[in-house]
């Protein structure tokens, strides 16, 4: 059974691995077995992942990655050819958006930066991923439960993240079966971008766990959307492809969150 599970001496670029769930699943794949190249913009965020997983026993190295720019996705991924000789895993992690608008009264500009962050930023790094990758690898996008349910003042960025659903069905069908793609869609997990859009501090979060009322009794973590996507990664999904899955605790809308 725990081979079902294993991706080790698998080679895994997580991008947005600096703080939250991209921390967290980094952490997940390389106590899995493989060996992590960190991205992020903020190099002293990865860095510190990347010593804290070799510090566990784990490889990884950092490469410093703004995801919207052409030069830096290729950088990253000779990073881990250059470094490994191969690449096994991507996983696109790095989005958000701070703002929270009406669609009516938001700024082009942060339109086209949402839209250049959580959607074409995933279409780069896959297709120019899959260059490098050779048969068995596997793709996961960090979507959102936004692109399935709406969430006031957050039009631009659910529209960002459904359009990444079917990045994912289409890729899926274009790349199998060399490589496998799929996606998760997480719920509240109050990581530091999720908090900054929704204006609440560590103080609020009793009460909107409150307030939401999950089936599963708690907000989630980074640790919960690692393992579900080590699960998509790992052999014991090898008859799955193509699927967007809610991993929210069972979160439902809430008027005014």
């Amino acid at each position: 059974m725990s081979n079902l599970f294993s991706i080790d001496g698998d080679v895994a670029v997580v991008t947005g691995a600096g703080t939250g769930i991209g921390e967290g699943t980094a952490h997940v794949l390389a106590e899995a077995g493989a060996r992590i190249v960190c991205a992020g913009r903020r190099l002293d965020k990865i860095e510190q992942v990347a010593a804290d997983i070799r510090a566990a026993g784990g490889e990884a190295i950092a490469v410093q990655t703004d995801v919207t720019v052409d030069d830096d996705v290729e950088n990253l991924m000779r990073s881990a050819m250059d470094t490994w000789g191969r690449l096994d895993i991507l996983v696109n992690n790095a989005g958000g958006s701070p703002i929270q608008s009406p669609l009516t009264e938001l700024p082009r500009e942060e339109w086209d930066a949402t839209l250049a962050l959580n959607l074409t930023a995933v279409w780069n790094c896959t297709r120019i991923a899959a260059r490098y990758m050779s048969q068995g690898s596997r793709i996961v996008n960090v979507s959102s439960i936004a692109a399935r349910e709406i969430v006031p003042g957050s039009g631009h960025y659910s529209a960002a993240k459904r359009a990444v659903n079917s990045l994912t069905e289409s890729f899926a069908r274009e790349l199998g079966p060399r490589i496998r793609v799929n996606c998760v869609m997480p719920g509240l997990v109050p990581t530091e971008i999720a908090m900054k859009a929704l204006r609440i501090s560590d103080a609020d979060l009793p009460r909107l766990e409150q307030a939401l009322n999950l089936p599963c009794g708690r907000l989630g973590t980074p640790t919960d959307l690692g393992a579900a996507i080590l699960y998509l990664v790992s052999p014991a999904s090898e008859w799955v492809s193509g699927e967007s899955i809610g991993i929210s605790g069972g979160q439902f809308p809430v008027a005014g969150m």
